[in-house]
């Protein structure tokens, strides 16, 4: 384990007396409430002393509910220093109205899309979404990129249009783990990591592998791709609990890759494991 506190910008909660997420009938393992309180159990030995929470699907006429809800997580918890939403960017520079409604929230750092679930493979090269993404600029936000590896050049020419918005892929792109596919995957990561802008979180490679008998074998040349194409000052760790849980448990999930980064120096795990991300979301972290 680290012998520092990490930063985990990947956090998601949900209350479902509170918000609907239709999405985890299909989960039976994740249709329950999680709470920090859960979150803290999980951790086991993983010290955390700043989080951001990001977007988890509500309903999307509640994503405004969600994110006063996450706020107010906040104010009990002051580990919560960044809070990543879903907003309406298919809008265009329309999306500036929900944005200023969001930014209210002194804790909002980023906007997400999952374009992974939007049914038009075209989703994120329409002229209203790359409008909507550029119009975070004039709200100091970034945008978290949830794709899965497929989807990848169509990513990169969106990445391409839209040069002044820092960017960061969530979960390595999501690869094809299970079936061991590292190519073309590999080639199109790296042309992604090209873009100054663009940063990465290393989180969920198990749960892109079979949940219950992946090996470490499978998940280590996606680890040293990550830490080859965009080093320690553009990638950062993340949790993503507790979907992650389908497949491993963070305290496992962080000595993993304490194995896979062995040898790597102490200044290059603090920026791996805090600096990246505190960089990135702007965080005013908690320093022990």
């Amino acid at each position: 384990m680290p012998d520092f506190a990490i930063v985990d910008p990947h956090l998601h909660l949900w209350d479902q007396t509170r918000h609907q997420y239709p999405w985890l009938s299909d989960i039976p393992m994740l249709d329950r409430n999680f709470s920090l309180a859960d979150y803290d159990e999980a951790c086991g030995e993983v010290s955390v002393d700043t989080l951001v929470f990001v977007q988890c699907e509500v309903n999307r006429n509640q994503f405004l509910a969600e994110a006063d809800w996450v706020a107010d997580q906040a104010e009990q918890d002051q580990r919560i220093k960044g809070m990543v939403t879903w907003a309406p960017v298919e809008k265009g520079a329309a999306v500036a109205e929900d944005l200023e409604k969001l930014k209210r929230h002194n804790i909002l750092r980023g906007v997400r899309q999952i374009i992974e679930f939007e049914p038009d493979p075209d989703f994120c090269l329409r002229p209203k979404v790359i409008e909507g993404i550029r119009e975070l600029a004039n709200f100091d936000l970034s945008f978290d990129i949830c794709i899965n590896y497929r989807q990848l050049p169509k990513v990169i020419e969106m990445v391409r249009q839209c040069p002044d918005i820092p960017m960061v892929l969530d979960h390595v792109g999501k690869p094809g783990v299970a079936a061991g596919d590292l190519h073309p995957w590999r080639e199109q990561f790296r042309e992604l990591a090209s873009f100054p802008n663009v940063f990465c979180k290393l989180s969920s490679l198990p749960t892109e592998a079979d949940h219950q008998n992946w090996t470490r074998s499978q998940i280590l040349p996606f680890i040293d791709a990550a830490v080859e194409d965009f080093g320690f000052d553009r990638l950062m760790y993340a949790g993503d609990w507790p979907v992650s849980s389908q497949a491993i448990s963070l305290g496992n999930w962080v000595s993993l890759l304490d194995d896979a980064l062995t040898g790597v120096s102490h200044q290059d795990l603090q920026s791996f494991y805090r600096d990246t991300a505190i960089k990135f979301y702007k965080l005013e972290a908690n320093r022990q």
